[in-house]
């Protein structure tokens, strides 16, 4: 059975949605970052990255939330476009673009405006610009087209969701009304019963993530703030 480590951020809810699209059984084994359950030596041993999510299928490892999208779809064969040249390349371009692009700009936007220790215009703003672009880029590729690569729902598609869909952390509240195609492709996703079950898979696991963010889950979640301080 896959064993899927996770906590309840973007880049694991994509890979939990499709594990849930794909009907795969798996085993949902929680990481609680403000626990510092991703620095424990066994977590490691999977992913010496100390994030979540990662992916056990019997002897292979699989850390990264694009690649284990690329892995299961493989694998599977289920998600995944065309299998000619073009349509790779337009696969591997665009899950490329979420995993270098849309996922690090969005998470520093939320970061410098919502948890760094002090308010940083300039870093605000640069990351506040940035992912507004990404978006931009997306909903022009989305006004061509149903889905991220055309007429079919991919893995790509399930990758903008993990993040677009906390676009009200990323972005300002209400800001989704100006993509009103990435919108669509969002609100569709989200209203499919995979995506349900992604979004409600702590509760059906019975895991309980700490939600204080007190001195001790910051010094591991910021642990850049400890070089800081010292």
């Amino acid at each position: 059975m896959l064993k899927f480590y996770y906590n309840t951020g973007p880049n694991p809810m994509k890979v939990a949605l499709f594990l849930e699209e794909a009907g795969l059984e798996y085993e949902p084994i929680p990481v609680d970052g403000r626990k510092g359950d991703q620095f424990k030596p066994e977590y490691l041993a999977i992913n010496p990255n100390a994030k979540a999510p990662s992916l056990v299928d019997g002897d292979v490892n699989v850390f990264d939330s694009n690649a284990i999208l690329l892995y299961l779809g493989e694998k599977t064969g289920k998600f995944m476009p065309a299998g000619d040249p073009k349509s790779r390349g337009q696969l591997l371009s665009w899950l490329m673009f979420v995993a270098t692009g849309l996922g690090p700009y969005s998470g520093q936007a939320v970061h410098f405006k919502r948890m760094a220790p002090e308010k940083v215009p300039y870093a605000i703003n640069r990351y506040d610009f940035e992912a507004e672009r990404h978006y931009k880029i997306l909903d022009d590729q989305l006004a061509r087209h149903r889905y991220m690569l055309g007429d079919t729902y991919t893995i790509v598609d399930m990758a903008v969701w993990g993040w677009v869909r906390m676009a009200n952390l990323v972005l300002d509240e209400g800001a989704m009304a100006k993509f009103p195609n990435l919108k669509r492709l969002v609100d569709e996703i989200s209203a499919r019963p995979a995506a349900a079950a992604a979004v409600a898979l702590k509760e059906k696991a019975g895991h309980a993530f700490k939600t204080e963010m007190d001195a001790e889950a910051k010094k591991f979640m910021f642990p850049s703030n400890e070089r800081l301080a010292g």
